[in-house]
């Protein structure tokens, strides 16, 4: 049964909608945003008694905590039924996630935790674009969530592709390309420096590219980094053995 923390005391393309979002989230301007119903207030997801009220390294601590739980085979979280009828009411994550789509990357899972817990954003290759920046943003500012997390994995399929792309100059079918664009920019970073082993560099690359490019996110996650409200982490996730390294 999943451990109950409600009462815990403890170089890319502009983004070409990114103005939609350069006054921030406007309480009064709409009802609802993306499916997401906002709060009546901002300070209704950040007041000091809400479950996730906590500092953004106690956050990476408990993210840690149960990455360590789920790799040694001893997690908590067995009964995903728990406190469903509390989180109907609302939600307090205390960590968002830039995952990778990989069917083999499973956030909750790898890091021990129960529905509500994680705000996860998923795109092969976890890149951030308009969409998931909208998302994220909506997650510190109005869920009140201390901490982000970029992770990528090992062996990640679609930075393979956007070498070869890059190497051998090819063209995808479908929509590939436009996802490939969004990770050229890291792993062309990362083939400069001719590193001996080409995938796990640019993997590398592409999470470090991504938290500089959260990092400096205006207005909203900038903001909050500025005032010490949240913190954004790189991670990579190790398909062999479950653990995740912070880097």
């Amino acid at each position: 049964m999943c451990v109950d923390h409600s009462h815990h005391d403890d170089e890319r393309p502009a983004l070409s909608r990114r103005h939609v979002f350069g006054a921030g989230l406007g309480v009064a301007s709409a009802a609802f945003l993306g499916g997401f119903a906002l709060p009546a207030s901002a300070d209704t997801a950040t007041t000091a008694t809400a479950p996730n009220a906590i500092s953004p390294d106690e956050a990476l601590k408990r993210l840690m905590e149960g990455n360590a739980r789920y790799a040694g085979g001893t997690p908590n979280c067995t009964d995903f039924s728990a406190s469903r009828a509390a989180r109907a009411l609302s939600q307090h994550p205390f960590a968002g996630l830039v995952s990778c789509a990989d069917s083999r990357v499973a956030p909750e899972l790898a890091f021990d935790q129960g529905p509500g817990e994680l705000f996860v954003v998923r795109v092969a290759g976890n890149f951030v674009n308009d969409d998931g920046l909208a998302s994220l943003e909506y997650g510190v500012k109005f869920l009140g969530m201390p901490l982000i997390m970029v992770l990528g994995h090992t062996n990640c399929g679609a930075v393979d592709a956007t070498i070869k792309v890059v190497k051998d100059n090819i063209s995808l079918p479908g929509h590939l390309g436009e996802l490939v664009s969004n990770i050229k920019p890291a792993v062309e970073i990362a083939l400069k420096a001719k590193p001996e082993d080409q995938l796990n560099a640019a993997i590398v690359e592409n999470v470090r590219y991504n938290v500089r490019e959260l990092e400096t996110s205006t207005p909203i996650i900038a903001e909050f980094i500025r005032d010490g409200k949240l913190k954004v982490v790189g991670g990579i996730y190790d398909l062999a053995t479950g653990k995740v390294t912070v880097i």
